[in-house]
């Protein structure tokens, strides 16, 4: 059935309009953002199937766009809009730390940095540019590695903080395995930055690893030296 037909109250898009979109179920929101259904199936029933297809939202936004094609009705314009309206969702989180002093706001810190990197298949390393109020100048990828690994130089690191005219940075990477436990490995390296950036005078305020069901502070646990 059409939602055309459904009580004016009972469509998504007049739902949201009356009353916010958090009162809305999953698949409404996604059947707002896929536009339309295909013939014989109503765009919250495509939606219904989509969902059951691959589990969640966070399934639906992180699946390919072959995956994604496996579902009648669903192909690369859908996913385009399904991508679009999750960058929208990150870059707002990105304009947060623009307002605001990063190394404070622990939480949104976190929530954008696993909206950028918790599904990254591959180990990614990266850093938070600070100004001189320790707001966010940019978030840089620097270095991308296997499924467990990234090789991390520091030299590229200060050569990038010069760049960018950082006044403080803060490292992230993820852990693809979803454990975001820090290794001895990592303390170590965090050291290693952390003397290459006493060159130039840029301190190294925190370091987080990013997981599948949490985000570690470094600055949190007490181990930044």
């Amino acid at each position: 059935m059409s939602i055309k037909v459904w009580p004016r109250g009972e469509q998504p898009r007049e739902k949201l309009l009356q009353r916010g979109a958090e009162s809305l179920s999953d698949a409404e929101l996604l059947a707002i953002v896929l536009g339309k259904g295909i013939k014989g199936k109503s765009a919250v029933s495509l939606a219904h199937e989509i969902l059951l297809e691959f589990g969640s939202l966070r399934g639906v936004v992180t699946a390919s766009l072959q995956s994604l094609s496996s579902v009648s009705g669903v192909g690369s314009c859908k996913y385009a809009q399904l991508q679009a309206a999750f960058e929208i969702y990150k870059r707002n989180l990105e304009i947060k730390l623009r307002r605001q002093d990063v190394f404070n706001n622990v939480a949104d810190t976190k929530r954008f940095l696993q909206a950028r990197l918790r599904d990254c298949e591959r180990e990614q390393f990266g850093l938070l540019m600070l100004d001189s109020q320790h707001q966010l100048i940019a978030f840089r990828t620097l270095f991308n590695g296997t499924i467990n690994s990234a090789a991390v130089y520091p030299r590229e690191l200060i050569r990038q903080v010069m760049i960018d005219n950082a006044a403080a940075i803060i490292l992230v990477h993820n852990h693809p395995s979803g454990v975001a436990e820090p290794s001895h490995a990592d303390i170590q390296l965090t050291g290693q930055i952390q003397t290459a950036m006493q060159s130039i005078d840029v301190p190294v305020l925190d370091h987080f690893v990013v997981g599948d069901k949490e985000t570690i502070s470094f600055a949190q646990r007490g181990l930044l030296t």
